[in-house]
């Protein structure tokens, strides 16, 4: 390609870009701009017989986990629905491995990677490492695909924070590898160019998100992130969920399945927690009689107790090296065998949806967790935010909570918590998440059913009934400092997100300092005095020279500044010290 042709995509996709104000503004633009260039390379190609791009998708996975997917159909530019999507493990794990573009053949089975420079570093066949998977390649041939480009997006750093497919019919060159090599250069460089906006431009407005009786609560954190696994739901592929304990991980994956095809078939858990080491092959593979001691009897394992169904494998960092190998041969080849069988392998039909609360990024470079398998249960990973992280629904969930524990125990009338309660909810630290906000409400539901004494009317969950079962907990669970600040570092990060690109004031980095007054007042608060606050936070000089009531003026008129930003009900002690008046010096 000339400098000139060169130079005309950069130029429209700059264009493009500049006009963008969402994602998908400017994965369109980068989509459209990239599809036109591959078009005309491969038009111009001679050794190709009528070639045809169908679609492109940027995949958005920084950190490892999906936050965004958007994808067109060439040349209408129609955003793809649900299944238009090709995921691979494989491809991912080789964009990450060697930062490059990747081309497939699809028809031959063969990837292709290729340094900066353009030369080929490494080509392997299916039967060495997989490739793209075989229920991929399979999808990617029922859609008429022939040949697939994939494109690193690079952040800054070098750190790869998604990638681009692009993919094209081209069956006069079956049995090619690759069709790329007159635009390969061109759409690295469109990447590059594309890469900062994708990653900084917020997403679109989500319309609000139905709810329902699995996932009764959607708040503005979680729409992107439901919106997304519904779309995962429509393919056969490895969902990884990712998130604390408590979260709701297996109500998501519950959901993910009434959302599939396979709605209203099997759905199977298989907490690795609760089965010994010794066990777990046999859990999931099932038993003839006799294959070890005790097995008295045949029996199926989880696999197929959910044959045409899902299988929601939680806590998976807990499986041990030996049966991580047993499970990736059966994503791999999606055929197992029972302990003690010896007869032929059956065929596990079984969408697969993985669960866990550990880095296993972590856990692969100690060696705890096969780098393999990994990345073959990485396809759609997503991660489910803290409770800490959603607090908006925190309010809802309380009440839906409290309404379902009302309707199990058969209580009349409506049953519902003051307002006072549910702002001393929303002001506690939820490190057990919605596992433990449920065990709070049926706490104070039993305490207010005990002041009630069989009196009828509406059942009220008052400030003093949550108090109470807060209480019970108190102690019970000693959370580290600097995991409440980072819970709190990682709300008001949240909030920044949700205001980007709106109509609120930003938050910016300098607004964090407000916390540092906070800290102030807090202390003030407790000790009853400024002096006395200073000295325990360790500014004794401050005190001594009568600076310190400068010093707090100065912090007070900061968090002053950004309750005033921000908004919201402030706690009753700090409302009181900021409405002070300042002392004399």
């Amino acid at each position: 390609m000339s400098d000139d042709a060169a130079l005309a995509p950069l130029a429209t996709l700059v264009t493009r870009l500049r006009a963008a104000i969402s994602f998908e503004d400017a994965a369109t633009a980068a989509l459209k701009t990239m599809l036109d260039c591959a078009s005309t390379a491969l038009t111009k190609n001679p050794a190709l017989k009528s070639p045809r791009l169908l679609r492109a998708t940027v995949h958005l996975r920084p950190d490892d986990g999906y936050q965004r997917l958007f994808g067109i159909e060439h040349p209408t530019g129609a955003a793809l629905e649900d299944t238009g999507y090709v995921t691979s493990a494989n491809v991912w794990r080789w964009i990450n491995q060697h930062r490059c573009a990747v081309s497939i053949g699809v028809q031959l089975g063969v990837l292709s990677t290729y340094s900066p420079e353009g030369a080929a570093l490494d080509r392997e066949p299916p039967e060495t490492q997989g490739v793209i998977g075989l229920e991929t390649r399979n999808h990617m041939l029922g859609r008429d695909v022939t040949h697939v480009h994939v494109v690193p997006l690079c952040a800054p750093g070098g750190s790869v924070s998604g990638m681009i497919t692009l993919e094209a019919r081209c069956k006069g060159a079956i049995e090619r590898a690759a069709v790329w090599d007159g635009c390969r250069d061109v759409l690295d460089l469109l990447a590059s160019i594309a890469a900062p906006h994708l990653g900084a431009l917020p997403p679109r407005a989500v319309p609000k998100v139905t709810t329902d009786e699995l996932l009764p609560v959607i708040g503005r954190a979680t729409a992107g992130l439901i919106e997304l696994v519904r779309v995962f739901a429509a393919q056969d592929e490895t969902v990884l969920i990712s998130g604390p304990t408590g979260a709701g991980k297996s109500r998501l994956a519950r959901w993910c399945h009434e959302q599939s095809s396979r709605k209203g078939k099997c759905f199977e858990t298989l907490d690795l927690l609760s089965v010994p080491e010794d066990l777990q092959m046999a859990e999931l593979f099932g038993w003839k009689r006799g294959a070890f001691t005790g097995a008295t009897r045949d029996s199926a394992g989880t696999i197929a107790r959910a044959a045409n169904g899902t299988l929601f494998i939680d806590e998976i960092d807990k499986l041990s090296l030996k049966a991580q190998a047993g499970l990736l041969r059966v994503l791999e080849e999606r055929r197992y065998r029972p302990l003690g069988d010896e007869g032929g392998a059956r065929r596990a039909d079984v969408r697969f949806i993985i669960g866990t609360n550990a880095d296993l990024r972590a856990c692969v470079r100690a060696g705890k967790f096969r780098e393999d398998l990994y990345y073959r249960i990485n396809v759609l990973p997503v991660r489910l935010p803290a409770l800490s992280e959603r607090l908006d629904e925190l309010p809802l969930w309380a009440e839906y909570m409290l309404a379902r524990r009302h309707g199990e125990s058969g209580g009349r009338g409506a049953a519902w918590i003051e307002r006072e309660g549910l702002e001393l909810l929303s002001k506690t630290s939820w490190p057990g998440n919605l596992r433990q906000l449920d065990n709070i409400v049926r706490r104070a539901y039993a305490l207010a059913l005990s002041d009630r004494r069989g009196a009828g009317g509406d059942l009220v969950l008052a400030r003093h009934h949550l108090e109470r079962a807060l209480d019970y907990d108190a102690g019970a669970e000693d959370v580290a400092l600097i995991d409440q600040l980072w819970r709190a570092a990682k709300v008001f990060v949240g909030e920044a997100e949700r205001r980007e690109g709106g109509e609120s004031p930003p938050l910016t980095l300098e607004m964090s300092e407000a916390i540092r007054g906070l800290v102030l007042a807090a202390a003030v608060a407790r000790r009853g005095g400024r002096d006395a606050a200073f000295s325990l936070l360790g500014q004794h000089p401050l005190v001594k020279s009568r600076n310190h009531h400068r010093a707090y003026k100065r912090e007070i008129e900061r968090v002053r500044e950004f309750v005033s930003l921000v908004g919201g009900k402030v706690d009753e002690d700090l409302a009181a010290l900021l409405d002070t008046p300042e002392e004399p010096a």
